[in-house]
């Protein structure tokens, strides 16, 4: 399937990215803006004041890239966890635009409440109860509460598109302990509400569904492996080596968070995309079906060189699955 970037494919219509400070959320908001969509930004970093994450990067400089690259990016500072702000942003946004044609719920914030792997497989009675909640709360009850104050938005046209962000997949998650009780539930929980949310839109003509990125080289895991976008590939291992610094080989089939963010874009531009109503999908299995690629033109898919090649304990080429 052959495919090009057209700039003119999301124009007029109005995003809301939520969380789009920084990984996915910015790579999801700069693809709407290639597509020359209205994106509304949020998250709690700014230039006047950092989160708990202690990052550069900020809400108003993921607009500014969004404008750039030739929608129109606006930023709101602002925490998704407080219902009187989300509140006050539906209100804002129904003043100004009247609707919203897309809604990503891309919010996170826990990943320094992950923690690293020396942390992970750590048992609930073990596990701090306070961190562990934390997570719950940034993961799934802020998708909750903007979910409530938003869609009333989206459902104002025919084909408003929801997209919940996500770590793997309800099939893969299914099978797999993913890092704690506490991310487990998390992410399995978004995957869900894709489901039962994409069960109430479907009455109003609309789609919900669950996106996961692949191994994406956000702003973090480029800084966590000693590099940048430009030459992230010095930071893989040797082919067999898995100690000791640098990134692992698999890392080869990592995507920049502006995949997914075409993942969204397919979606939204696809006047049939209500076939992919409640389903958990992959960025790599969205690009096989839309035919879109990464900003390398390539076209990487480790969740299913995980599923068919090192999960089955065979050996597989990586350049077959990029």
């Amino acid at each position: 399937m052959t495919w090009s970037l057209n700039p003119n494919a999301l124009r007029g219509r109005i995003a809301v990215v939520a969380g789009a400070t920084r990984g996915a959320g910015r790579g999801i908001a700069a693809a709407l803006g290639e597509a020359g969509a209205t994106v509304i930004c949020t998250g709690r970093s700014t230039r006047g004041r950092r989160s708990e994450y202690d990052r550069p990067e900020t809400i108003e400089e993921t607009a500014e890239l969004v404008t750039e690259l030739g929608g129109t990016g606006v930023a709101v500072v602002m925490d998704h966890l407080d219902p009187a702000q989300v509140e006050n942003l539906a209100a804002r946004i129904q003043n100004e635009y009247g609707h919203i044609d897309v809604l990503v719920n891309d919010i996170w914030g826990g990943e320094l409440l992950k923690g690293g792997p020396a942390d992970w497989n750590t048992p609930i009675w073990e596990h701090d109860l306070a961190k562990g909640l934390r997570i719950l709360h940034l993961a799934v009850d802020t998708h909750l509460i903007t979910s409530h104050f938003l869609l009333p938005l989206l459902i104002q046209r025919p084909g408003g598109l929801l997209v919940e962000v996500t770590d793997g997949t309800s099939e893969y998650n299914a099978s797999h302990y993913r890092i704690s009780v506490y991310y487990d539930l998390a992410k399995v929980a978004v995957n869900r509400l894709a489901y039962s949310q994409g069960h109430e839109l479907a009455q109003h003509e609309g789609t919900a569904v669950a996106i996961t990125p692949g191994w994406m080289r956000s702003e973090i895991m480029l800084e966590h492996f000693g590099v940048s976008e430009e030459n992230w590939r010095d930071s893989l291992k040797a082919e067999g080596e898995r100690s000791g610094p640098g990134a692992p080989p698999d890392f080869a089939l990592s995507e920049t968070p502006r995949f997914t963010g075409r993942a969204v874009v397919a979606l939204a531009c696809d006047p049939q995309r209500a076939r992919w109503n409640q389903r958990s999908v992959s960025s790599g299995e969205l690009a096989a079906g839309y035919g879109f690629l990464d900003l390398d033109g390539s076209r990487p898919d480790v969740w299913r060189f995980m599923t068919e090649v090192s999960e089955a304990g065979l050996e597989g080429r990586y350049e077959d699955y990029r």
